[in-house]
């Protein structure tokens, strides 16, 4: 009898169906004909998986005081596939096992197979980033191991919307915990962040059966399910700038994976500084990398082979730290490894300040043919003639022949070396032949006109071959340099016309390109006024004039562009002169960008005045008015005021001089707000300090306040948050329905206090959320005396003056809840009741 089959349905929180699809898989094994029995399985109420529980068989529970799987009655009936719910729950006090994956495991090694339930959320690697996110520590948990060993892994997906629906609509919660668990575990970023876990998790799975499947099958085929990247370390300074570009390039692709590799060689010779590896180990863990170690004598092959084995899609090398001359014993790692990767791999060569100071520019002495070609070059024009002439002088084919012989050595020389080395092969060719070939033989005399006509124009047609092969190379040096230019030129161009280049940016690509210590703009208002720096770029000498630096471009009659470093050839002059007129369109660029800003600046201050002059017009004469009114109807002589009418006038007069007060205070608000004059005092203070004080102008009786007691302290300006507070819970029940009361609930989630403040009126569509906030908003048919909306531009302004948050959403069921995210002042594990209705302790699948 062998050991039975683990197949877990996981899930990112409860209620995205777990437990469904675990039902639904046992009828499609039932159908077939397999003998299945329901061990324990959770419906949590809900009718639709109770339904499918219908037409299984179920093995009675254990009798005692909590329902517990019956493992003994499981293990005696002997099923073929057994279901067990809920993998990480806990067992009662008394059960022969403490953890149900233990009786799962005794299921396991008596052949029987499991379908099991599990929350991404109970696993126990993951158990302090689910407190981080979600403020609840997960009691009941299960080791990753367990779950890594099942033979199958289902995730049961649903997005954060759709499960809030399912919430809302209580297919998952009884209605009196749905308002609680929306707005404390069930809030969307904590189910977002929760099905980032899960897909991230079953990815890791996903891909160690991949790996496994290929070391079995002998796959050496890159496949690119995923973007790994390999970074070729050799201990040098240069491994920092590689692990981070290439950290870069893994975070652009969905679950990058960064491997760094060391190959030393198996001999122990040309190892790198311990030191140096260790540091930049660490670098990688710290970027979410590996690192590894590996031995080979052929680097390329070891590096190409390590790479194909990880599955690696690119690999990053960087440029060599050897001197050109080396380059005669070989091409090098980096091309090597690029010309035998073939095309599943991509190579990437990144520079770095080990192999030059910047990407400069091809200069004229690089025109010619490169220094192994010409040292070949000129060993075949002087050498080799003399090897002819010795191979010659046993074989007599004839003057015309042992010319064409000499004559192709010039050809050869001239292909490889360039001009001098065909005009040295043709001149040294020439004297051989005179000397050895010529009558009258071993003297450098001619004796024959025809002979010197054949020497001539041997030699005319060498030096013609080596002008044009030198012309050639001449040539192609300069396209290479113009397509550079080219191509600086309108990279420069592009970046600067779209504004994606800064001043500080574009002058430090000048410093790169050119290879310089230091690059400034400088410029002075008239002929005699001191010059400025506008701009500064890299860490050379600083440079206050023009006149001091070692390259000065002028730009116009007051600004230059200096550089220290070096003297660049006159050739870059051209191209320095493109930068030097770009930074100076950058500078005006900027300066204009500011300018419009403080213009768009004053145009705000000149709309929020006009709108304050048209409130003050409409909304603050109509309270004068009636206080007028009042006062004018008291003096009056004319009428005998009974104690009932005089009483009813003063009552109007104090009603609008509240008014008054209310619009006035929140005009200076938000003037202050937007003066940037608003200093918020920050102390530690309980909410039912403050929220309370909020409710004075409001009636009687239309808020109810849900303030736990075991709540953290908030660190907030208490004047500041009365007023936040005063501002919204008005605004809540100006707009709730008569005879529903508004209610003020809060909560601590995590490093946060939250308060929500949710009212049953009309509501605010989506597309109108972020326009409540703004000055002199209004939403729709605003009740008649509701202010000239200032009221939740001000609280939002408050709040985050004091580091918090103030956000709409929608109330389930239908209305507007303003949620108030506070800091909290120190860590707090949460309160109990918001833990035990953000979670039950039991999870619903």
């Amino acid at each position: 009898m062998g050991r039975g089959k683990l197949r877990i349905h996981l899930g990112a929180a409860p209620g995205v169906g777990k437990t469904y699809a675990m039902l639904s898989e046992a009828h499609r094994r039932a159908g077939r004909g397999t003998d299945v029995v329901v061990a324990f399985a959770e419906p949590h109420g809900r009718p639709r998986t109770e339904a499918l529980l219908e037409g299984l068989e179920q093995v009675p529970l254990r009798e005692g005081e909590h329902r517990e799987m019956d493992l003994d009655a499981v293990l005696a009936r002997r099923p073929q596939v057994a279901l067990v719910d809920e993998l990480a729950h806990t067992n009662a006090p008394g059960s022969r096992n403490a953890k149900r994956r233990q009786d799962v495991e005794e299921l396991l090694a008596a052949g029987i197979d499991v379908l099991s339930t599990v929350n991404i959320q109970h696993l126990e690697s993951l158990g302090d980033v689910v407190e981080s996110i979600t403020g609840v520590r997960e009691r009941d948990t299960v080791p990753d191991e367990v779950v890594r060993r099942a033979e199958q892994i289902e995730l049961v997906d649903m997005t954060p919307e759709a499960l809030r629906r399912r919430m809302a609509h209580g297919n998952i919660y009884q209605p009196d915990k749905v308002d609680a668990a929306l707005s404390n575990y069930f809030r969307p970023g904590n189910l977002t962040a929760l099905r980032e876990l899960a897909l991230l998790w079953v990815a890791d799975r996903v891909d160690a059966h991949l790996q496994r499947y290929r070391s079995e099958h002998e796959v050496s085929a890159i496949w690119g399910s995923r973007e790994r990247i390999v970074v070729g370390l050799t201990g040098g300074p240069e491994g920092r700038t590689l692990l981070r570009r290439a950290a870069r390039l893994a975070e652009k692709g969905a679950g990058g994976e960064l491997l760094a590799v060391y190959i030393s060689r198996s001999d122990g010779l040309t190892a790198a500084s311990p030191r140096a590896l260790v540091e930049q180990r660490t670098l990688v863990e710290d970027l979410g990398g590996t690192f590894h170690h590996v031995v080979g004598d052929d680097i390329p092959a070891a590096l190409l082979a390590f790479a194909r084995g990880a599955n690696a899609t690119q690999i990053v090398l960087g440029s060599s730290r050897r001197p050109a001359w080396q380059y005669v014993f070989g091409p090098g790692v980096g091309a090597t490894v690029a010309r035998d990767s073939g095309p599943d791999l991509d190579v990437h060569i990144v520079t770095h300040e080990e192999v030059a100071k910047g990407r400069g520019l091809p200069v004229a002495r690089d025109a010619r043919l490169g220094r192994s070609r010409r040292a070949w070059g000129w060993a075949v024009g002087l050498a080799g003639p003399v090897g002819v002439a010795v191979l010659l002088s046993a074989v007599d084919l004839g003057l015309a022949n042992d010319m064409l012989l000499f004559l192709a050595l010039t050809v050869a020389a001239a292909l490889l070396g360039g001009l001098w080395p065909a005009l040295a092969s043709a001149a040294v060719g020439s004297l051989l032949l005179n000397y050895f070939y010529t009558p009258p033989l071993h003297t450098w005399t001619i004796s024959d006109p025809k002979n010197i006509v054949a020497i001539a124009i041997f030699v005319a047609v060498g030096t013609a071959v080596a002008s044009v092969v030198d012309l050639a190379a001449r040539r192609t040096h300069q396209a290479a340099r113009l397509r550079a230019e080219s191509e600086i030129l309108s990279f420069l161009a592009g970046n600067v016309l779209r504004g994606e280049t800064g001043l500080e940016d574009l002058l430090e690509r000048v410093r790169e390109t050119f290879g310089m210590e230091s690059a400034a703009l400088l410029e002075r208002a008239g002929d005699v006024e001191p010059w400025t720096c506008a701009g500064r770029a890299g860490r050379g000498r600083p440079v206050d004039r023009p006149e001091d630096a070692d390259v000065e471009v002028p730009v116009g009659d007051h600004m230059a562009l200096a550089l220290t470093g070096r003297v660049p050839p006159a050739e870059d002059r051209r191209v320095l002169a493109a930068f030097a007129a770009q930074a100076a369109v950058v500078l005006d660029r900027r300066r204009l960008r500011e300018q419009a800003d403080r213009a768009l600046a004053l145009a705000e201050g000149n709309r929020i005045r006009t709108a304050l002059l048209a409130a003050v017009s409409h909304d603050l004469r109509t309270p004068l008015a009636g206080i007028k009114a009042a006062v004018s109807s008291l003096r009056s002589a004319d009428v005998e005021w009974s104690p009932e009418d005089r009483a009813a006038l003063l009552e109007g007069i104090e009603d609008g001089a509240d008014r008054l007060d209310h619009l006035v205070g929140n005009l200076l608000d938000m003037s202050r707000l937007h003066t940037g004059t608003v200093t918020p005092l920050i102390r530690e203070i309980d909410l039912d300090e403050v929220v309370p004080m909020a409710l004075g102008g409001v009636p009687e009786g239309s808020v109810t306040l849900d303030i736990p007691e075991a709540l953290p302290m908030v660190a907030v300006d208490p004047g500041l948050l009365e007023r936040a507070m005063a501002n919204v819970i008005e605004n809540a029940v100006k707009y709730s329905p008569a005879g529903l009361r508004v209610l003020v609930a809060a909560s601590a989630l995590a490093d946060r206090v939250e308060v929500r403040v949710v009212d049953r009126g009309p509501g605010v569509p989506d597309e109108a959320k972020g326009r409540i906030f703004e000055p002199f908003q209004r939403y729709g048919d605003a009740p008649r005396g509701a202010g000239v909306g200032l009221g939740l531009a001000v609280a939002r302004g408050f709040a985050e003056a004091m580091g918090g948050t103030l956000n709409a959403e929608d109330t389930p069921g239908g209305g507007l809840t303003m949620a108030l995210t506070l800091r909290a002042a120190a860590a707090h594990p949460g309160p109990p009741q918001a833990a035990a209705a953000a979670e039950p302790e039991r999870q619903p699948s």
